[in-house]
């Protein structure tokens, strides 16, 4: 395989956080250019840093082919919009495979852009995710989300403007997506049969309309001249506007009339003009008033426009006079009728009202009461029945927004994936955490009722429990105990200054193992996690271990039997078979439980996305492969919990989780034999006096290596996973 020798765009907006120079006060400043060519140069951006609020908003103005255009880096800037607090530019962030003989002989091209340190992010509104060719598998990776689509010519229904699978797929950007770069999953590769190229891009949906000769030749690059068009929110700075507004001297928002409005994420804002002005916010009297009169058509109607600060006013003609916000006709009429007539129109207003709502409430108890049967509601309360001491509630969607202040983001626990979990209290002060999903597929609609009956029934002292939940919506909602300690994320990479000792550690693994077996193999029907991870082990006052989202594999799309179009997991924690296979196993949860290990043993994060990291240091099981293949265990390992005494017990731990991150998940352990090594581990820890005699250690602890034995070769066993997890990419 052959790679061109055209070197790739590296697109890194770098952007410091102590300026060069102090910022002075907002505000156009004199001399500076208005635009470059014909793009709108609006403040706080400028040409040049003498012009530009500070460095991360600084431009170049530069002649291509007599014609000037504004450039941010090596990056073309083609408009910018202060009252939407978006830019838009052209990179080269297309990446693509092309076969152009029947020979072996690829060249590609692999895509990325690196936003992180600056204050843009992609819009997850106007930019969409876009596959192109015939049999192709394509991702882009994020810091958080793993996102991609197959499109497939199986079928030949390629049409011109439609994007659905065939021949061009496409899916959704996640939000407050700062990274990502581009990945081709080459057991699915196309075929000089099929098509000579395939195509993955991050793009303005606008800019795109699918053509069938996009499949069939290089058109689609040569459209973009491998350059598209990506549209960048952007914050003036990376503070609340709560933290901006106790330092006026800098504060960015200095016209009248203007506002602070703080980012989507919460982490940062911008300024805006008030209701009723438009301008620039970021100068003095920047916000000027809106003559809502001069606009088509009239706001007025045929009445008479009174332009005011901020807003208008209507009045009435020569002849005509208000009432109830409407101009009549004067009339010579005694007033008496005409009292008459105006009350009988009133309560013959508020009548034709009072109807209008009686149905309104109508239509909404007969959707909530449809909602309420789709997910199964009238089965679930048949079983309840039949099944006497169920501990298990059906809420109704007012009491849960009682109990979480109308789902106030000050009530906000954690966000995810499939949806945002909300502190709450229910009468008699009883504490809950209250998990909003997003979305669920229409198979689980039906069997939702089912499965909420199979998860209230597990009962576990490190499974948090399952108290009820709402049907009456459309997404159904889960009541949860509340778990007060935050997450085992939290203990291990927070900056909280705690030291962990290795007992509470090997605690916290045993607990979760011991959980995670249950699910496995002891409840009443065998249950899958799907998305174990150390952020989803919670953890009470006194470090106990908790295992949350149990339900997640029910609540996702679970179409397993074929590629679905999204490809969702956690970074770091994917199980490298189940990203080929898309089969999602209980040696899945194996694998992702053998990165919270390491993640205990090292006290570092599962996956480093420092785009100049070595690839070895990029992913966690990577990094750990390599240790033990070196024998530099020691020099992994977490200062804390490093000593002579513990290392009998860490060289254990690690070899377990090495057998937990066995590439073939046959070949690795059970949870249940996990659960028995780690507990035979804590004893050890309890009686270290037994660690003196080797019978009874031997009793404890079982030979080395005992749960699995690894038939690949460690140099092997690293050269596959640095694959899986470096690329996705099938063996370049």
């Amino acid at each position: 395989m052959m790679k061109l020798g055209c070197s790739p765009l590296l697109l890194y907006l770098s952007a410091t956080l102590l300026l060069a120079r102090a910022d002075v006060a907002a505000g156009q400043r004199p001399g500076c250019p208005a635009k470059c060519g014909d793009v709108d140069i609006p403040f706080p951006f400028g040409i040049g840093q003498q012009c530009a609020l500070h460095d991360r908003f600084d431009l170049s103005c530069t002649t291509i082919n007599g014609t000037a255009k504004p450039f941010m880096g090596s990056v073309e800037v083609t408009k910018i919009s202060v009252a939407d607090g978006k830019a838009w530019i052209t990179a080269a962030t297309m990446s693509w495979r092309c076969s152009f003989s029947a020979m072996d002989d690829t060249q590609y091209f692999d895509g990325w852009l690196n936003l992180i340190n600056t204050p843009y992010w992609i819009s997850e509104e106007d930019n969409k995710i876009i596959v192109i060719g015939c049999n192709t598998l394509a991702y882009m990776m994020s810091s958080s989300y793993v996102v991609g689509c197959y499109s497939t010519c199986a079928n030949g229904n390629l049409k011109n403007g439609m994007c659905s699978g065939a021949g061009c797929c496409q899916a959704d950007v996640p939000k407050d997506i700062r990274y990502f770069s581009g990945y081709f999953n080459e057991t699915y590769k196309t075929t000089l049969q099929d098509s000579p190229c395939s195509y993955l891009v991050l793009m303005q949906k606008e800019a795109f309309t699918f053509n069938t000769s996009y499949v069939e030749s290089t058109k689609f690059y040569d459209a973009y001249n491998g350059t598209v068009p990506i549209v960048l929110n952007w914050e003036i700075h990376r503070s609340t506007c709560e933290v901006a507004k106790q330092n006026m001297s800098s504060y960015t928002c200095i016209s009248n009339n203007s506002e602070c409005l703080n980012s989507p994420n919460g982490k940062g804002h911008r300024c805006v003009c008030s209701h009723g002005y438009e301008g620039n916010p970021y100068i003095t009297d920047g916000c000027k008033d809106i003559n809502e009169c001069l606009a088509n058509p009239n706001p007025c109607g045929l009445d008479i426009c009174n332009n005011t600060l901020g807003n208008y006013s209507c009045s009435c003609h020569r002849g005509y006079y208000m009432t109830n916000g409407v101009c009549v006709k004067s009339s010579r009429f005694p007033a008496m009728p005409v009292v008459g007539t105006s009350v009988g129109l009133v309560v013959f207003v508020i009548g034709v009202a009072c109807a209008c709502l009686v149905q309104e409430r109508r239509k909404l108890q007969k959707m909530k009461q449809d909602y309420f049967r789709q997910h199964g509601g009238l089965i679930l309360f048949d079983e309840m029945k039949s099944k006497q001491g169920i501990a298990f509630k059906i809420f109704t969607e007012e009491e849960l927004q009682q109990a979480t202040n109308r789902f106030s983001e000050r009530q906000v626990l954690g966000q995810g994936g499939q949806g945002t979990v909300y502190r709450g209290f229910l009468k008699g002060n009883v504490e809950v955490a209250v998990k909003r999903c997003k979305t669920i597929d229409e198979q689980h609609k039906k069997e939702f009722g089912k499965e909420m009956l199979i998860l209230s029934q597990i009962n576990h002292r490190n499974i948090v429990k399952l108290l009820g939940c709402c049907l009456e919506v459309e997404v159904p909602m889960l009541v949860y105990e509340y778990v007060p300690n935050g997450t085992l994320f939290h203990l291990i990479h927070g900056d909280h200054g705690r030291r962990i000792s290795l007992a509470t550690r090997l605690g916290i693994a045993h607990e979760s193992a011991d959980a995670l077996a249950y699910l496995h193999s002891s409840a009443s029907t065998p249950i899958i996690h799907g998305d174990v991870k150390s952020s989803n082990i919670l953890l009470d006052g006194d470090n106990r271990a908790k295992v949350s989202d149990f339900g997640a594999s029910i609540l996702a799309p679970a179409d397993k039997s074929q590629f679905v179009t999204l490809v969702h997991g956690t970074c770091g924690y994917l199980d490298p078979e189940y990203m080929q296979t898309n089969l999602l196993t209980d040696k899945s949860d194996v694998y992702s439980f053998g990165v919270i290990l390491l993640e205990l043993l090292t006290c570092k994060k599962p996956f480093n996305f420092n785009p100049n990291a070595p690839d070895r240091e990029k992913s966690l099981s990577m990094m750990f492969t390599y240790a033990m293949k070196e024998n530099k265990l020691e020099e992994i390992l977490d200062a804390e919990i490093k000593d002579e005494d513990n290392m009998e017990i860490l060289e254990e731990i690690a070899e377990l989780a090495k057998q937990c991150l066995h590439m073939c998940g046959e070949n690795r352990p059970s949870m249940k034999e996990v659960a028995e090594k780690l507990d035979s581990l804590r004893k050890v820890m309890q009686h270290p006096w037994v660690q003196q005699n080797p019978e009874e250690m031997e009793s404890l602890l079982g030979k080395p290596s005992s749960i699995v034995t690894s038939t690949v070769v460690s140099g092997e066993y690293f050269s596959i996973e640095k694959k899986a997890v470096n690329g996705l990419q099938s063996g370049r």
